[in-house]
């Protein structure tokens, strides 16, 4: 993997504040659990499963801006906007995670709006990655690993907006006779493979 730049100056007051959501964010996902104590095994192990996917999703993005804000420095007025809707994508997704796993509301809308926070988060990321692409004075190497980072983060918010299409609420594949597991929450897996991708394209 390319080599990035050390960082040599402290973090922004944006930054820091990146931080504190990206830990609360996390930390509420965790309360959340705490107020709705499982009836069973079964649903204890679901509960648990369902906290990791939003654990590991909240983690990838976050390496990823960490990485990204490793490069570049907050300093122009469009940087500081996507900053600030990134947070906000973050600071509600425990929230919209909360509603989607024990919402009474149709979980059909309810995914829809999480798969459109999940795909605005790694586009807002996607943004921040391409206006290091822009800098003329970004070594080349650093120029290809970003390009890959974007374009992973690309893909993967295109396959969350297409996640929201209703046809993907509507098929569904059958684990038993009594359970079905909606196309939409399969395809959301799909982003977390793209940092192996990067990785191993990376590295030639």
């Amino acid at each position: 993997m390319a080599e990035e730049k050390t960082r040599s100056q402290p973090k922004s007051r944006i930054e820091t504040l990146s931080d504190l959501i990206f830990g609360l964010a996390l930390s509420i996902g965790a309360i959340a659990l705490i107020g709705q104590p499982p009836s069973d095994f079964t649903k204890l192990l679901f509960d648990v499963f369902y906290y990791a996917f939003s654990f590991l999703i909240l983690i990838l993005v976050w390496y990823s801006y960490t990485r990204i804000m490793s490069y570049q420095h907050v300093e122009t007025l469009s940087d500081i906007y996507l900053n600030v809707l990134l947070l906000f994508l973050v600071s509600i997704e425990p929230f919209l995670f909360n509603e989607l796993i024990f919402s009474p509301i149709n979980g059909q809308y309810t995914s829809m709006v999480y798969a459109a926070n999940l795909g605005g988060l790694f586009v807002m990321l996607a943004l921040l990655t391409n206006s290091i692409l822009s800098d003329k004075n970004s070594p080349l190497p650093i120029k290809r690993h970003y390009q890959l980072l974007r374009d992973n983060l690309l893909i993967g918010a295109a396959i969350f907006f297409v996640s929201a299409l209703p046809v993907f609420w509507t098929w569904a594949i059958p684990i038993n006779g009594t359970i079905h597991v909606q196309l939409r929450y399969l395809l959301w897996v799909a982003p977390l493979l793209l940092r192996a991708r990067r990785r191993l394209v990376d590295k030639k």
